[in-house]
């Protein structure tokens, strides 16, 4: 495996990840591809890069009770990070994709705090949920639909984290309960040396919300 202060190319940075998948996993956890689903509203789905989940994951507070959602989970690297930093809690990934969804679920089922569902988010009860992470998953009719439902479900205060997001921050905004906590980009990693290696080719914007119902 690649060391921090080594890594120079994205294509090294990849295969850390990928050798961190496999030590979780048991075997690398690829781009899957363009989705098949566009007509759905489902966007492709990305693996979100080990080093921003290091990043996002830090404004959860994570405790016994937690129980993360990943909406649009992939193939799910966001549940082996979930693995990997030995968070309490449970951790859930619900993938629309059924061919996507298996593979997750083939690995995940091994961890007895993971869990991985089938099916299109909108069919969830998302109230015993307390935290929530999605990686662009859809398009903003399918946001507009799941925030609304997240308002309507959850009793409780959670935080959502939301990476690239690319302007649908707006469709949190001024509505009531929600907060943002935080706001940023990434576009390049900078290993332990200081050397800024190239991931994204335009900033990815992320956004970290509170919603606490009124």
């Amino acid at each position: 495996m690649f060391a921090p202060n080594t890594i120079r190319t994205a294509a090294e940075l990849f295969a850390r990840d990928e050798a961190v998948d496999e030590s979780i996993c048991g075997f690398r956890l690829l781009d899957p591809g363009q989705t098949r689903l566009k007509a759905l509203g489902a966007h492709d789905p990305t693996p979100t890069p080990y080093f921003v989940l290091e990043e996002l994951f830090g404004h959860y507070a994570f405790d016994k009770r937690t129980r993360l959602l990943d909406v649009g989970c992939g193939t799910g690297r966001v549940l082996a990070y979930y693995v990997k930093a030995g968070f309490p809690g449970k951790a859930t990934g619900v993938e629309l994709d059924p061919g996507h969804a298996a593979t997750a679920r083939s690995w995940a089922s091994r961890y007895a705090n993971l869990q991985v569902i089938q099916g299109n988010v909108l069919d969830l009860d998302l109230g015993e949920f307390t935290d929530f992470y999605l990686f662009n998953p859809f398009d903003s009719p399918v946001l507009q639909s799941f925030i609304a439902q997240l308002e309507l479900q959850v009793c409780h205060p959670c935080t959502v984290v939301h990476m690239s997001d690319n302007g649908d921050s707006w469709w949190y905004t001024n509505r009531a309960g929600w907060t943002e906590l935080a706001s940023g980009s990434f576009q390049s990693y900078t290993n332990e040396r200081g050397y800024p290696v190239k991931v994204y080719d335009a900033p990815q914007h992320y956004t970290v919300w509170r919603y606490a119902p009124e």
